[in-house]
């Protein structure tokens, strides 16, 4: 269960806190980068683990194993990268040639439109109003500096050794407390947990169990599926740079597969550095269009066809969100902040879900807001959005049914739409804007299954009457008079009714609908009047009457209707439907007796008159 929305409203204590909060990430991150690379890894490894101890093996041997794959990996793509790139180092005399052509050839396609508009200014301006251009002004200034002397201090070996030493110790150095700090989070996992949910409090054990387990399944999921992701695009793009000729293809494969693990900003830095180097190796471009081609081509049928089947909403975390959490932890921690945005990102919005504290970055970073599909409806209908309602409801019909979608957005989300009318803050325009994006959507929705339906269906006006009337009448100028044919097999019809009221008249209509949608034959009457009967027909053919549920001020009314009824239809079954989230209703006991049986959800008085329909999903 969620934890309660908090109140967003900014005080001095949560700025000041926040600003101690940021100063500490990037005045420790010396300590801090290590220590959260050795947490992302240890939730990754923490499956394999896992397995690993299932089979027999002791905890111990199995994080050692699972370090050494780690390391095994991290050392061979290390020394691929490194081999390639001496390899690169060595044939650059090679391509020296082709690189200045390309920069002259470039540079002239730049500075050519500058130097004609230049002298189109110059010829057209009277002399002395153009002034030289920056590139010139820059050239002259240049040629008049005096020329710095530099002397150069020969450079021993020790110097040479130390600052190789230097140069390879820091990320060397790095990587073994990752390691070391990797080996005994893991050892101690079942300890670290046990100290974090006796930090929480007694009270909180269940809380901080269900987050852990939630971090600890997201993030290895993601990483795992980013990693299988990312893999076959390394491999794919080394393998088509190969076959096009380009040399080194195997560093570039790998290259591509690393910074793509960086969101957005990975895969466009490797696009561009492939093109770079395949317009300086080849003497034309036609070489360096089809590598980009390729590149272009391959991205995109990953990020907008694969990567949503394989992982879908694993990351949880919105689009905007992967930038921002990028921009924050690279300003932060540089190279290695960029690495982890995603996954620190995510382990915060995940804990946020149960973490009153957090629960602000859930909301602002999370996939979709932490808001129920009812709230959601509240919200569209009262900006009009009705083709986005449309949508959504076209959507949750086709998952579930017309009978689901009034019980749980529908309904609850007029409930919220009425209780803000009761306290006058909806205007005339927004109700006569909900009532037309109400119909609309009761009657495109619960249609969507009928070819004719669609066929003649017009848009619907701006409403002066009550929905349900409205709805009612559409449907009778479809279906006819009697709502449908009269020639249908005994106890084939099932009857809603209402009294002459606009909510009672809409529950009926949506029921009406949602019954129909299941292959019911349902129509609507309106109670307590003289019912007209056509001719020719008997009290038979219904065999089902679902009337709505009084309320506390027409209670004398509806026991009038119900027995009216009883005396017209003495074999049908009367059922009523008790709405959870209607108020001011009487109790069940002064109900009960005048009803077969009451009902709780349009859900329900579905299954009881078609009990073979398959349930919903």
């Amino acid at each position: 269960m969620n934890v309660p929305l908090p109140s967003l409203r900014l005080s001095a204590n949560s700025v000041v806190s926040a600003t101690c909060v940021i100063g500490l990430l990037y005045f420790g991150r010396d300590v801090l980068e290590p220590l959260a690379l050795a947490l992302i890894l240890s939730l990754v490894l923490a499956p394999l683990v896992r397995s690993m101890t299932r089979v027999g093996l002791a905890r111990m041997p199995a994080v050692l194993l699972s370090v050494a794959l780690v390391a095994t990996c991290v050392v061979g793509i290390g020394a691929v990268l490194a081999s390639q790139l001496v390899t690169i180092t060595r044939d650059l005399p090679q391509y020296r040639a082709a690189i200045k052509a390309k920069v002259v050839k470039v540079r002239d396609m730049v500075e050519r439109p500058l130097t004609r508009i230049e002298a189109e200014l110059t010829a057209v301006a009277p002399p002395g109003t153009v002034e030289p251009s920056r590139t010139r002004r820059g050239a002259l200034a240049a040629a008049n500096q005096p020329v710095p002397v530099e002397v150069r201090v020969p450079r021993t070996m020790k110097d040479t050794l130390g600052r190789a030493i230097a140069l390879v110790w820091g990320p060397v150095g790095e990587a073994g407390v990752v390691l070391i700090l990797l080996v005994f989070i893991l050892l101690e996992q079942g300890s670290l947990r046990d100290r974090l949910v006796r930090l929480a409090g007694q009270a909180e054990v269940s809380r901080t169990i269900r987050t852990l387990g939630d971090a600890a399944q997201g993030v290895s999921r993601f990483f795992f599926s980013q990693f299988i992701v990312n893999a076959t695009f390394g491999i794919v793009i080394g393998l088509s740079l190969w076959l096009a000729g380009v040399p080194h293809a195997v560093l570039w494969g790998v290259l591509s597969g690393v910074l793509r693990f960086v969101p957005y900003l990975g895969v466009l830095l490797a696009g561009a550095i492939i093109a770079v180097f395949v317009a300086a190796i080849d003497p034309g471009w036609t070489l360096a269009l089809t590598c980009m081609a390729i590149f272009l081509a391959f991205e995109l049928l990953l990020a907008n066809f694969i990567e949503p089947k394989v992982y879908g909403h694993s990351s949880g975390l919105s689009p905007l969100a992967v930038i921002v959490s990028a921009l924050f932890w690279g300003v932060l921690w540089g190279p290695v902040g960029l690495l982890l945005s995603t996954p620190l990102t995510l382990c915060l919005v995940v804990a946020g879900r149960h973490v009153r504290a957090l629960a602000p970055i859930t909301i602002l970073l999370g996939d979709a807001p932490n808001m129920t599909d009812a709230e959601r409806f509240h919200q569209r209908v009262l900006a009009g959005e009705a083709e986005e309602l449309g949508k959504d409801a076209q959507a949750y019909v086709r998952r579930y049914s017309f009978a689901r979608y009034c019980d749980h957005v529908l309904l609850p989300g007029l409930r919220m739409a009425v209780s803000d009318l009761g306290a006058g803050l909806i205007d005339k325009a927004q109700q006569e804007r909900m009532r037309a994006v109400i119909a609309n959507i009761a009657e495109t929705v619960s249609s969507a299954s009928d070819r004719r339906a669609r066929m003649r269906r017009k848009p619907v006006p701006l409403l002066d009457a009550n929905i349900g009337a409205h709805l009612r009448q559409m449907r009778e100028a479809r279906f006819g008079r009697w709502q449908g044919s009269l020639d249908v097999p005994a106890g084939s019809i099932v009857l809603c009714a209402g009294l002459p009221s606009e909510r009672d008249e809409f529950l009926t209509e949506l029921l009406v609908r949602a019954l129909r949608e299941g292959d019911v034959d349902a129509r609507s009457i309106i109670a307590g009047g003289p019912q007209e009967r056509p001719e020719g027909t008997g009290p038979d053919l219904v065999s089902t009457i679902f009337i709505t549920y009084p309320r506390q001020d027409n209670l004398e009314e509806w026991r009038t209707a119900v027995a009216g009824l009883r005396a017209d239809l003495p074999e049908a079954l009367l059922v009523t439907v008790l709405l959870p989230y209607d108020e001011q209703l009487p109790k069940r006991a002064l109900v009960e007796p005048h009803v077969d049986m009451i009902l709780r959800s349009f859900e329900e008085g579905l299954a009881f008159v078609a009990p073979d329909r398959p349930a919903a999903a």
